[in-house]
This record gives C-alpha cells, structure tokens and sequence, in this order.
C-alpha cells in the first residue's frame, strides 16, 4: 500500500532536497576542518581564574585535524628580542580586533592586560570567559623552567619568573607564565609581533632571558633630561625586555633629587620627590626595576660645595676635586643620611654604591700623597693598612646602611672600586659593574671572576654613550654591539672563559653627560635608538651568532617601530 502510494504521489524534488542536506552538512564538516576550529577546554564553559589549572588548560588544547593547506607553516614571530623557541603550527595567526578583549586569569594580572588592552587597541574584560579574537593571561606556578642561565633574577624571584608562554590557537592568544615578570615580558612578543607583521603567528613560543639583568643607566647629574623623556625612554626599554633603569642623580655637577635631609645640597633643577614616585611607579607597572646611584666617595663635589671641610687634601693641602675626607666621620654620615632617607623611595632590589675615582687612589703612591689617610690605615688595620682598605671599608659599610634599610636589598659598586691583595676585603655580596680597564693598577675581568663575584657587564668600550665624545669615547653604534659584543666581552674586546659565563649577571647600556650640551634630549633619544636594540639582542637570546644580518635586523627595528 506504501509502495502504491508513493507512486501515486511522486515527490520528483525529494530527492534533490536530501542530498542538499547531505551537501550542507558536508561543507559544516568541512568548515570545521578548515576554520581550525578548536575547543579550549573549561574556556566557555566556567571562569579561568589563573593558577596552576588555568596554565594547564591552555596547554592541553587540542586542536581539531590540521587547517587547509592554504595555511602554510607559521613562521617563528619578528620581535627585538628574538623569541628562544617557537613551535610552529598552520592557521590564521591572531591580530586585534576591536571586538576582542584583553582578559586576566589571575587578579594580580590586571594591570598588565590594561596596559596590553590599550596598547592594542582592545578592550579590557576583566575575568570574563575567552572567546575568539581574545587575549588571555594567565599564572602558573609551576610553570617555572629553568629560569635562564642562573642568576638572581628580577625583582620578583628567580630567573624563572621571567620564562613564558605565548599560544596562538583557536583565534585566540594566550601567555601564561610562573611570575608576572614572564606574563608582562610575553605580552611585549605579542605586541612586537603584531607590529611587524600585523599578526601573530599560529604556534606556540617558550621564551626566557639567557641574562636575569639587564639594565639603561642615565646620567642626570651632568645632564638634565625631564619627567617625560624618562618615561618615554623606560616604556622604550621595557619594550625591549630591560628590566633595570639606572638612575645617577649625584656627581660632581650637580645633585638632581629633592631630600629632606640636606636640602643645602640639592640643585636648582632637580626632581621632586612626587616626580621620583611617580617615575618608579611608571617603570614598576612596566616591570622595570628604577635602580638608584649615589657615587661616593668621589663625584661628590655638590656636597663639598655645600659642606667645604669635608673635602680630602693631599699632603700639600691642595684640596681634591670630588673627594671627601674617608677619614672624617662626617663624610660617611652625610652620604648615610641620604641612603637612608631615599631608602623607601626607591622600593627595588638594588641600590648603586658607585665607588669608583676615588682621588686618592688614582696616585702613584697614596700614602705619600695622603699621610693623614696613610696613618688612620695603619691604625686600623696594621703595619699593612693602606689608603685602599681605608676606601674598601668605605664601601662595606655604605652597603651595609642599605641592607639595614631594607632587607633584601643587594649592592653593587664600580669595579675600581674593587680592590686586590688588602687587609680589607671587599664584601663578596657586592655585584661588581666592570665598566673600565684604564684605571692605575687595573685588573682584568677574569680576577673578579675567579673570586666567584657575581659581574655585571657595561664595558665602556662598547656600551658607554657618552656626550661629548672626551678622552678617548666614540659613540657606540648598534652594530658593532650587534656584530662583536657578547656579556663575556667584559673589557675590551676580549672575552672571558666560558666557564665564567655563569657569574655574569647581565650588562647594560649607560649614557654619560660628560659635555651635556653635545647633544640635544632628543638627539641622544635618537643615537641611544639602535644600540639599544642590539644590545637587548645579545642579553635576552644570547645566540653565540646573531640569526640575522644587521641589514635584517634594521629592517625589523623599522618594523616594530
């Protein structure tokens, strides 16, 4: 009867409809496979809240069967710094949109997705659940790695902190890593990579710095440079993975920041301690540490200026330019003072003790030139007891006043600062900045090294810019950074054992205002540019050989902008 029916009836588009059906449930399947699409598991379905589970959602993506070959092999991601590994995949990549969001897994990542949000042009979501088109930041505790090649790390812990994660995947973008330092320094990837190719690719980058320092030191003292242009020089860095901004304040020049107690040494054009808050409150929320010098106890001529009988003589009575008496209590009080006063000012990690050119130790003989000095050494420490133990006492104790200041705070000091075969040791928790081979008596970098000293590398050879070009500088170009210069290069053009490798802590770049009208603000914000770049290169990857030329690499600098 059915069988009479349907040929009573016939349904001559029946047929054709089925296998539309057919078709159309066909080409879903097939959309499926070529959109890529995937499933973040617990993404749409309850909040992330950051945490070692929400680390491990955005490694256990799966990703459905692998997109068209119109999507050929995503390349590794153009960034300044070079990214340490990436594991390429097929897919459109991730660019903003101003429909996406920039979303913090964890509360303590707020900040750092506004700051992303904005820079990208997004909108900030909060906690909010991840969908297509967004960004997504996460902390996972134990996703640590191995932190680098050793070394203190920034001011958040362990160099682990600053390893990360970048996933591109499922149109969405996700950095996860054990420490906000690492989140922050994978956001930055994100933000390069989208400069220079509009996109960032499908794939997944697992980066960390070779070098747990690496730092910009200004010399404001000699030069002024305003509020802004600091800033803008610290946004500059941090965009290229600096963790430290040095701030010299304090030289023979001029003494450039407001104090409560010495006013009577202050210069005229200086920063208000409301501006120093605020500069470090900048460069905090862009994971940069604001590292602080005062130079004792030579460079101190604002404060003999104002306080004329702490001034060191030679046995002549001939006043030294710069020095103060180490020999006069009032001397170290003075400098205390005013460690102690800028302590919480300064909240960081490290606090720069200078020590460097001391006067009395640039002399053929000391004790001749200095008997007063000479005798207070024997007194102290003996028969032996020399002008050098008198400074290198000097510099034990300024880094104690720090210490005592606030705990966990670490000093460095100049590497002439250092001295060898005394009665007084250098204490051995202070890092070593070895900027200089030219100093009476000098000791290659290799003798700080084989006291287990912990050395940060800013040979002025290569990474001293200084205004003026005196004695015997050039300005430093990118290039030359980029083609001959490695942290091992500590003085000269040599470099150390690799056996060493592990002491040195990283390096930096300093400007110095020697003649500081040489150059305009934004003359040096131009010349400082590409060696800036280059050296970020070297600090972060660490490759033995640059993986592009120079000529590419400047065509990236253009890129990223």
């Amino acid at each position: 009867m059915a069988e009479h029916r349907r040929q009573d009836f016939p349904d001559p588009g029946g047929r054709r409809r089925r296998a539309a059906w057919a078709s159309i449930a066909a080409l879903v399947v097939v959309a499926a496979v070529v959109l890529g699409l995937t499933v973040w598991p617990g993404g749409d379905h309850g909040k992330d809240k950051g945490g070692s589970g929400a680390a491990s959602s955005a490694d256990a993506l799966t990703v459905s069967p692998t997109p068209a070959a119109s999507y050929p092999v995503a390349k590794p991601p153009r960034t300044i710094p070079s990214v340490r590994d990436f594991e390429a995949a097929r897919g459109p990549g991730w660019k903003p949109a101003k429909s996406g969001r920039v979303l913090a897994g964890d509360d303590a990542l707020a900040d750092e997705a506004k700051l992303l949000a904005g820079e990208l042009g997004m909108t900030y979501g909060g906690d909010a659940d991840p969908r297509r088109g967004d960004v997504w930041l996460g902390l996972d505790k134990d996703a640590k790695g191995d932190g680098g090649d050793g070394g203190q790390g920034g001011d958040g812990g362990q160099g682990g902190d600053e390893a990360y994660t970048l996933r591109v995947a499922a149109g969405q973008a996700r950095i996860t890593a054990a420490g906000q330092d690492g989140v922050w320094w994978g956001t930055r990837t994100l933000k390069q990579a989208v400069r220079a190719d509009g996109t960032a690719p499908e794939g997944t980058v697992r980066d960390r710095p070779a070098k747990p320092q690496r730092g910009f030191m200004l010399d404001i003292a000699r030069k002024w440079y305003d509020e802004a242009w600091i800033k803008a020089r610290i946004a500059e860095i941090a965009d290229l993975k600096y963790n430290q901004f040095g701030l010299h304040f304090s030289d023979d020049q001029a003494f450039r920041v407001e104090s409560s107690s010495h006013p009577e040494i202050v210069s005229a054009q200086h920063l208000t301690k409301a501006q120093v808050r605020s500069i470090v409150s900048y460069a905090a929320a862009r994971h940069v540490t604001v590292v602080p010098e005062i130079d004792s106890p030579g460079h101190l001529g604002t404060v003999i200026k104002a306080h004329p009988k702490l001034q060191l003589r030679d046995a002549a009575g001939k006043p030294v330019e710069g020095a103060v008496d180490i020999g006069n209590p009032e001397s170290a009080r003075i400098v205390d003072d005013l460690l102690k006063e800028y302590a919480s000012l300064f909240p960081g990690r490290w606090w720069h003790l200078g020590a460097d050119e001391y006067q009395a130790l640039v002399r053929s003989d000391p004790e001749a030139s200095f008997p007063k000095l000479a005798a207070l050494a024997r007194k102290r420490y003996g028969a032996k007891g020399r002008v050098q133990d008198l400074a290198e006492a000097w510099l034990n104790d300024r880094a104690k006043t720090v210490r005592d200041a606030r705990e966990g705070r670490i000093a460095r000091a100049w590497n002439d600062g250092f001295f060898a075969e005394g009665q007084v040791v250098a204490d051995r928790k202070v890092e070593v900045v070895y900027w200089t081979g030219k100093e009476l008596g000098a000791r290659p970098p290799a003798a700080y090294l084989a006291e287990g000293r912990q050395v940060l590398n800013y040979n002025d050879e290569f990474l001293y810019y200084v205004l003026g070009q005196p004695n015997t500088f050039t300005y430093p170009t990118g290039q030359r950074i980029y083609e001959s210069w490695t942290p091992r290069v500590l003085r000269g053009t040599s470099a150390v054992p690799a056996s060493y490798d592990h002491l040195i802590e990283g390096g930096g770049f300093a400007v110095w205002g020697d003649f500081p009208n040489a150059q305009t603000q934004d003359q040096v914000a131009t010349g400082i540019r590409m060696p800036l770049r280059a050296l970020s290169e070297k600090l972060w990857p660490q490759a033995a050989k640059p993986s592009r030329s120079w000529t590419d690499f400047q065509a990236l600098s253009r890129a990223i902008g």
